[in-house]
């Protein structure tokens, strides 16, 4: 068989289905894909991290300073429950398959996937055996669009640092904003 490295995501085909398993490993995802990408109609391209399974019917690569251009091509992407990753497909509202690896320790992922998978966000593949309906119904069925919620983070830390500066208990800035979810306009009445 033909070696299908990846070494220039620019000669790609113009849309793929991706999959992504960040800078860890995932190999049972890997190999579930490359079992069905003969049955696909899009090319698919596996980022594979630090595996130790090699793709026989995808086009693969271990890591990339970026997965942007990646992103860029891909009708679909396929990848870990990680939230770097889930958050940054569903921002860029890419059609999203999840499934939470589960080699994982604390198995946080399971938590983020049932969550945005609640709220119709993303499709969360829980079976293996069952991805490639997975896939078809990310490509056919509508997903909630995904909207970052507004962050406030900066603007609590500036008026903390203010508070130090001019010599204010900064506690006077946290304590009304404890156990509660914060947005920009809570803190443009702080002290």
């Amino acid at each position: 068989m033909k070696e299908r490295f990846v070494d220039d995501p620019e000669a790609l085909p113009p849309k793929i289905l991706f999959v992504t398993v960040g800078s860890g490993d995932f190999d049972p995802l890997i190999r579930a894909v490359d079992a069905l990408a003969p049955s696909l109609d899009l090319p698919v391209v596996t980022q594979i991290g630090i595996g130790r399974y090699v793709p026989q019917h995808a086009y693969w690569f271990r890591l990339a300073p970026s997965l942007e251009p990646f992103y860029e091509r891909a009708q679909v992407v396929v990848a870990h429950g990680g939230i770097g990753v889930t958050i940054e497909v569903l921002a860029r509202g890419i059609p999203l398959v999840s499934v939470d690896n589960p080699d994982r320790p604390d198995h946080h992922q399971e938590d983020l996937l049932g969550y945005l998978s609640g709220r119709g966000h993303l499709i969360w593949c829980r079976d293996m055996k069952r991805l490639g309906e997975a896939i078809r119904r990310a490509r056919e069925e509508p997903l909630v669009p995904f909207v970052l919620p507004p962050l406030a983070i900066h603007l609590i830390v500036e008026k903390y640092i203010q508070a130090l500066v001019q010599g204010r208990n900064p506690d006077d800035v946290v304590r009304p904003l404890r156990g509660k979810r914060v947005t920009p306009e809570d803190v443009h009445g702080l002290p």
